[in-house]
């Protein structure tokens, strides 16, 4: 089944107002907001996305659920690969995890592997109450693929169990991976904030994880990262208060750790290189218009926002790939519009971003 990218004429529009007129700190590049359009809607919640480059093809994953926002067994996540630079997508795969709730997918290439790892939740047959929710029954899982065609079954992350897994990266032979869990693993089922660490897991294999560092030992939440060729390690970790975000950096062996308070609170955030430039992402709850998908750089220890995109109410967890020096592509997903009826709908959008060649 081919699922073509459409233009969406108001969205350009919007986007074009939007996304033009930012004040700049000097020297960094003005982007323009290209092509922005509806890249997958099935008449189902679809959200949290990621984006990535595997031999040659792009890959665009998310979650879509019947049933809505919430925590559900009949959720799944879809994967669609694109071959022309995500001007046309085909899904390559589709699964789930029996009485869990799958969401917040991310993509890791591991050992020549592209592996997707997904966080769930128990949830039963059906609805799981927000009262029985409980992270010590989290745990995650994982598909994998050698050619982006043929996929493995999902499999159980030995060590995950507890653990709300999110964002990974790869340095030196090792794979690490995000997860929040309970300090202690405390029994109370309405832990949270200051009570959720942040850990920094890491394997071998990309399936067997243990303990390397915590991120957070206290107000843990997302937390997305990348490890430069060096080891050192750059993160953005969402605050589990509701607070501004810190940023994160570190080096081997991860013990010890700076933490600096940004200028706002970042949810589904995402963090990325483009070229020699830093790359931010999430949901910045604005003043006056609400929670709006935004764009930044990230320039020392400032964020210096360049773009927001067309988004509303629940919306956010943007991916990025590079396409090429000036240009980039962007997933992220909004319930910004309506359906003929007049019901919200939350889909998936994409948009092209492109360096002003006139900028250094």
């Amino acid at each position: 089944m081919r699922f073509c990218s459409h233009l969406i004429g108001l969205l350009l529009v919007v986007s074009m107002f939007e996304c033009v007129g930012f004040a700049f700190a000097e020297n960094l590049p003005t982007v323009r907001v290209e092509n922005i359009r509806r890249g997958f809607h099935n008449g189902e919640h679809n959200a949290f996305t990621d984006l990535c480059r595997f031999q040659n093809s792009l890959y665009l994953t998310f979650r879509t659920c019947p049933d809505g926002h919430m925590v559900y067994s009949s959720s799944s996540i879809l994967v669609l690969r694109s071959d022309d630079e995500g001007v046309n997508w085909s899904q390559v795969h589709r699964f789930s995890v029996p009485e869990r709730d799958t969401r917040d997918p991310h993509f890791l290439i591991f050992r020549d592997r592209l592996f997707l790892y997904t966080g769930t939740w128990w949830a039963g047959p059906g609805q799981s109450p927000t009262k029985d929710l409980d992270v010590n029954k989290h745990l995650g899982f994982a598909v994998w693929s050698d050619d982006g065609k043929k996929w493995s079954a999902p499999t159980m992350l030995e060590g995950t169990f507890g653990h709300y897994i999110w964002r990974a990266a790869a340095h030196g032979g090792k794979a690490y991976l995000c997860g929040r869990r309970k300090a202690g693993f405390s029994i109370p089922p309405k832990a949270q904030g200051i009570t959720i660490q942040s850990v920094m897991l890491e394997s071998d294999d990309g399936l067997i994880w243990k303990k390397c560092a915590y991120f957070n030992e206290s107000s843990g939440d997302e937390t997305a990262f990348f490890i430069e060729a060096d080891g050192r390690l750059l993160g953005i970790a969402r605050d589990g208060e509701g607070k501004e975000a810190h940023l994160l950096r570190s080096s081997p062996p991860y013990s010890d750790w700076s933490r600096k308070r940004l200028d706002r609170s970042i949810r589904g955030p995402l963090l990325a290189k483009w070229g020699d430039r830093v790359l931010v992402g999430g949901r910045h709850t604005t003043p006056d218009r609400g929670p709006k998908t935004t764009l930044c750089w990230l320039v020392d220890d400032t964020l210096s926002e360049f773009v927001e995109l067309p988004s509303g109410g629940d919306n956010s967890y943007p991916g990025f790939v590079e396409l090429s020096p000036t240009k980039g592509l962007v997933s992220w997903y909004s319930s910004h519009e309506k359906d003929e009826s007049g019901k919200t709908i939350t889909a998936i959008y994409l948009a092209d971003l492109i360096l002003n060649p006139s900028n250094p």
